[in-house]
């Protein structure tokens, strides 16, 4: 079976993997002090109560947290016997060309997202992603990786509403019944849920008027469904699509999995 692991700016995926299915996903807090002792007990825990039989032959890390890589390769190889495959490594061969200025860096995350967008729907894509930051992944015809758009996240957004503004409340992201909001929760929630929306549909928008052509668009991290309402540009929502990268990722790398 095949370890994925998701390494967010706020949490961490784990994903166990048979063949192309998930058979089981846990989510931890991202901490870069997190030693391979914590990573090893924690799972080790989890994998007993519910894959006692399972035997994890390869691991994929996708990490835009620098500090946890290290712990987490060495997790895999002491405890697990396995040398990791690590998106963005030198020995990590990508399935699609990345596309940007030369000397940038662009996140992992983003780089498995076009991966598993491109097999999962074909090129021609916008990829956006509800994570720390609000993400838009342009996917070229080929499946290439051809630069987006970086935006803060909602719930950094609202937080950042919450300490800068004294008597404001902290709020939580949810629809608004109406546009107008009648009390201060729900003129918070509206300019924080219909701003997004519209961020969404302009972006999307414009970023198609550039290329000239309309492109299909994917949605995927823990706020894409409740923002992919029939008034937003989000035609698609894909809970899986980052786990589904790294399978097609160790796929492609297999050649590389030898200790």
């Amino acid at each position: 079976m095949l370890l994925a692991i998701d390494v967010g700016n706020t949490n961490t995926v784990f994903a166990i993997v048979d063949g192309s299915s998930i058979v089981c996903r846990w989510r931890c807090e991202s901490r870069s002090r997190r030693t391979a002792e914590q990573y090893q007990a924690w799972l080790s825990v989890l994998l007993a109560a519910e894959l006692p039989d399972s035997v994890i032959t390869a691991a994929t890390i996708s990490s835009v947290v620098p500090g946890t890589v290290f712990n987490l390769e060495g997790m895999c190889r002491r405890f697990l016997g396995i040398t990791p495959l690590v998106v963005g490594s030198e020995g990590c061969k990508l399935p699609v060309a990345v596309r940007v200025d030369r000397n940038t860096h662009v996140g992992s995350d983003r780089l498995v997202n076009t991966v598993a967008a491109n097999d999962r729907y074909g090129g021609n894509l916008i990829v956006v992603d509800f994570g720390t930051a609000t993400t838009f992944d342009v996917v070229d015809e080929d499946g290439g990786y051809a630069g987006g758009v970086i935006a803060p996240g909602v719930e950094l957004s609202m937080e950042a509403l919450h300490r800068a503004a004294a008597a404001l409340p902290a709020i939580d992201v949810a629809r608004p019944k109406s546009v107008v909001g009648r009390n201060t929760r729900d003129c918070m929630r509206s300019g924080i849920y219909w701003g997004y929306v519209s961020m969404i549909e302009g972006i999307c928008r414009r970023i198609e008027a550039e290329r000239g052509m309309p492109m299909r668009r994917i949605g995927t991290g823990g706020l894409a469904a409740l923002l992919a309402d029939p008034a937003s540009s989000l035609y698609e929502v894909d809970a899986d699509l980052t786990v589904h990268g790294l399978i097609c990722i160790h796929n492609h790398n297999k050649k590389n999995f030898h200790d």
